[in-house]
């Protein structure tokens, strides 16, 4: 697959059609009626965007590119309203995982292999900020991105705001409390949020959360990488809901 499209007005009707960009580059300092148009399309769409020299673009593309490059996800994502309502309908006990900043793509490739082998119906991310899928992340994933659905929203708190809504507690892997994953009933719908590899959860996400829970570390390391202590996490819901 080209992961690139090159030029304004390809780009322009690459997100019309709902392409799943991951990541916009345009020129610094370019005008024209055309590029304004490009700019309001990707704004109304909510796509992370980069202005850049023109040199960047140049070594991105060897072709035309007119001030625009936008580099094209290898995974299709799904509607994310429409995926919980599809999982819900054919699960009792759903699992969810939420991922909040996380940045890296390798580990979020990781994070995506684990979420296939524990079982996870549906990984959500924010349209900003989050890692895009890449080769690498696919590669890394061992190709579990293309069997677990993936899904892009505005704004993460909505998210949580929609899960809740539909009966799914959600529970935010975090340091900030006295609770261990061990205290908590994973055999319900749930979501599982994890936060970024040095920030953790944002607080505006913690503050909507139904239950926080952290890890015991018993060395002197104060915290995991976060792929394997998403893979923790996942895998105390396997255990329980096997019990």
């Amino acid at each position: 697959m080209n992961n690139q499209i090159y030029g304004i007005r390809a780009v322009i009707e690459a997100i019309e059609a709902q392409q799943p960009i991951n990541k916009i580059f345009l020129q610094k300092g370019l005008g024209g009626d055309l590029f304004k148009e490009l700019e309001t399309v990707i704004r109304k769409n909510g796509i992370s965007c980069s202005y850049v020299p023109i040199e960047k673009l140049n070594r991105l593309t060897k072709n035309n590119h007119q001030g625009a490059v936008a580099n094209i996800s290898p995974v299709a994502f799904q509607k994310f309203e429409d995926l919980v309502e599809k999982i819900l309908q054919e699960k009792k006990n759903p699992l969810f995982l939420l991922l909040d900043q996380v940045s890296d793509v390798r580990n979020f490739g990781a994070i995506i292999r684990t979420a296939e082998c524990s079982g996870v119906d549906g990984i959500i991310i924010p349209k900003s900020g989050a890692a895009p899928i890449t080769d690498d992340t696919v590669k890394t994933s061992a190709g579990a991105a293309f069997k677990v659905p993936i899904a892009k929203v505005d704004h993460l708190k909505d998210a949580i705001f929609y899960l809740q809504s539909s009966d799914i507690k959600v529970i935010a892997a975090t340091e900030k409390t006295e609770d261990t994953i061990y205290t908590l009933d994973f055999n319900t719908p749930c979501a599982i949020i994890m936060g970024a590899e040095d920030r953790g959860i944002s607080a505006s996400v913690l503050n909507l959360v139904d239950f926080k829970a952290k890890l015991p570390l018993l060395g002197e390391i104060g915290s995991l990488n976060v792929s394997v202590a998403c893979g923790v996490f996942l895998y105390e819901v396997v255990r329980q809901r096997m019990q």
